[in-house]
C-alpha cells in the first residue's frame, strides 16, 4: 500500500519561500491544525520565521491527544494513551492559507509522523491519503464536498437571527456577517456555491465546491474555523454541535461525493437508475450496504444520537432515494444539461462530531471496494420512510454510540483499512464519551457540547 515519504530538504526549501511571502504581507504566525477522534480541531502554532523548521522537522505533540474526549478529559485505549512518547506535526504547504478572519495569521493542516520519520498509523489525514491512493490505483478518482451547518448565537446563547427558516428576514438580520463570511472565504480561495438560513433557530449553512477527498476535509476545517473566528469578530458565537438547541433539528456535515474513471462521472451517462453507469450503481449499492459501519465514523457521539432522528432530514433510515432528503443516501442528478458533471450522492449520517478525514477516507475505501463488484441498488424509497407502515420501513441506522461502534467493528474490510491502532484510539474515545455524556439528560448533553464543536 502507498506510503508517504518525508523529504526534509524539499519541505524546508519550500517552507522558506512560503514564509518569505507570508512575512511580506504581514503574517506573523501559522496555525497548524489536526482533528482528533472526538471531532475537535486542535492546534499548535509557530512564528512565520519558524515555518521552515516545522515543515522539515515537525512540531512536537504528544500522542495522548488521540484519546482526548470532547470535554478535554483523557481516556486510554489498549494501544494508544498515556503521557509517554512524542510525534511531529508537519504542515502541508500545498494547503497553506492566509486567514482572512484572523489578520496576521496563516493556517495549514498537518500530517503526523513519528520521531523516526515514519508515518504515524493513528493519523486520520494520512489514512485519508492512503485511501485516495488506493482508489487511484484502482483507476478511480473521487470528488467530495462537505456541507457545513451551524448555529449562530449571541453571547448569551440565544439565536443571533430571529427570522423564519430559510427566510430573507433572517438573512437581512445577519447580512453583515454573511457578507464578511463570503468575502473571507473568497480571499482564502474557497469557492462558495450556496449560503442560506437553515431550518433551525439561528441556523445557517454554506456549501462549497467539490475537491479531492483530502482537500475537501481540509476545507471543512478551514470553513468552520473561519466561521468561528468571524463570529467572534462580530460579537457572536458559532456552534457546529450535532444539536445546539435541545429538541430542535441539528447541524449536519453532510458529505457529497462522486466517483470518476477515465475522466467520466460514473453517476451519469449510463443506463442504470437515473442515468447512473452500472459501475456507478455498484458504487452506491456498496456504500448503501455499508452505511451502518460508515455511520459509526460519521455520527459517533452521544450528541449524534440526538440528531439522528426520523423526520429531521438527518437520514435516519438505511435507504436511498432520488432527491429524497430523508434517505440516508440521497441521489442528486442535477439539472438537465449539466448531469455529466453535477450528478453526485449525499451521505446524510455525518455531523461535526466526526473527523472529516476519517469519513472521507472511509468513503474512498467503500467506493473502491464496490466499483467493480457488480452490485445493484435495491428499490428506492420515494417517500419519507417514517411514514411507511412499520413493517415496510427500511432498517434504522445506529441511534446510539454503542450501536454505532458495534456496526463499525462488524465491517471487517473497513476495520482492516483503518488499522488496529487508529481503531483502538477512536473506539476508546467514543466509549468514554458514551460512559460520561451518555448519562446526561438531553438538555444537559446539549449544554455540555454546544460550544465544544
Amino acid at each position: 500500500m502507498w506510503e508517504p515519504v518525508l523529504d526534509r530538504d524539499a519541505r524546508g526549501t519550500a517552507a522558506r519561500a512560503a514564509a518569505a511571502r507570508l512575512a511580506s504581507i504581514g503574517v506573523h504566525a501559522v496555525a497548524l491544525t489536526w482533528v482528533d477522534n472526538a471531532g475537535v480541531t486542535r492546534v499548535k502554532s509557530v512564528p512565520t520565521e519558524r515555518l521552515d523548521h516545522a515543515a522539515a522537522w515537525g512540531v512536537g505533540m504528544s500522542p495522548v491527544h488521540d484519546v482526548f474526549c470532547v470535554d478535554d478529559s483523557i481516556t486510554s485505549g489498549d494501544l494508544v494513551g498515556g503521557p509517554v512518547g512524542d510525534l511531529r506535526l508537519h504542515p502541508d504547504l500545498d494547503a497553506l492559507t492566509v486567514l482572512a478572519a484572523m489578520p496576521g495569521w496563516a493556517w495549514a493542516p498537518v500530517d503526523r509522523w513519528t520521531q523516526d520519520g515514519e508515518p504515524y498509523p493513528v493519523d486520520q489525514r494520512l489514512f485519508a491519503k492512503r485511501m485516495v491512493e488506493r482508489a487511484r490505483a484502482a483507476g478511480l478518482r473521487l470528488r467530495m464536498a462537505y456541507e457545513i451547518e451551524w448555529y449562530l448565537a449571541r453571547p448569551d446563547g440565544t439565536p443571533a437571527g430571529q427570522g423564519p427558516a430559510y427566510g430573507m428576514a433572517r438573512l437581512a438580520e445577519l447580512s453583515d456577517f454573511g457578507r464578511d463570511l463570503l468575502a473571507a472565504l473568497a480571499a482564502q480561495g474557497v469557492a462558495v456555491e450556496q449560503f442560506h438560513p437553515e431550518y433551525g433557530p439561528g441556523q445557517l449553512e454554506v456549501s462549497v465546491a467539490h475537491a479531492d477527498p483530502v482537500a475537501a476535509a481540509d476545507r471543512a476545517v478551514l470553513v468552520r474555523e473561519t466561521i468561528r473566528a468571524l463570529a467572534h469578530r462580530h460579537g457572536l458565537r458559532a456552534s457546529f454541535a450535532p444539536v445546539a438547541v435541545a429538541d430542535q433539528v441539528g447541524n449536519g456535515m453532510h458529505l457529497h461525493f462522486s466517483a470518476w474513471a477515465g475522466g467520466v462521472n460514473l453517476l451519469a451517462g449510463g443506463d442504470g437508475p437515473y442515468g447512473m453507469t452500472r459501475r456507478g450503481e455498484s458504487v452506491l449499492a456498496g456504500v448503501l450496504q455499508r452505511l451502518p459501519a460508515l455511520a459509526g465514523l460519521g455520527a459517533p457521539s452521544p450528541a449524534s444520537a440526538l440528531r439522528q432522528a426520523p423526520q429531521r432530514w438527518a437520514g435516519a433510515y438505511q435507504c436511498w432515494g432520488h432527491e429524497n432528503r430523508e434517505a440516508a443516501l440521497r441521489f442528486v442528478t442535477g439539472a438537465t444539461g449539466a448531469r455529466d458533471t453535477a450528478a453526485n450522492a449525499e451521505i446524510k449520517c455525518v455531523d461535526a462530531s466526526a473527523n472529516p478525514y476519517l469519513v472521507a477516507g472511509a468513503v474512498c475505501a467503500l467506493v473502491t471496494d464496490a466499483a467493480g463488484a457488480g452490485l445493484r441498488l435495491p428499490e428506492e424509497v420515494r417517500v419519507d420512510p417514517f411514514t411507511l407502515a412499520e413493517a415496510r420501513r427500511p432498517p434504522r441506522l445506529p441511534d446510539s454510540p454503542a450501536l454505532a461502534a458495534e456496526r463499525l467493528h462488524a465491517d471487517a474490510g473497513l476495520v482492516a483499512m483503518l488499522g488496529e491502532p487508529l481503531l483502538d484510539a477512536f473506539g476508546a474515545v467514543h466509549r468514554a464519551e458514551a460512559d460520561t455524556l451518555g448519562r446526561l439528560t438531553t438538555a444537559q448533553l446539549v449544554e455540555a457540547v454546544r460550544w465544544r464543536y
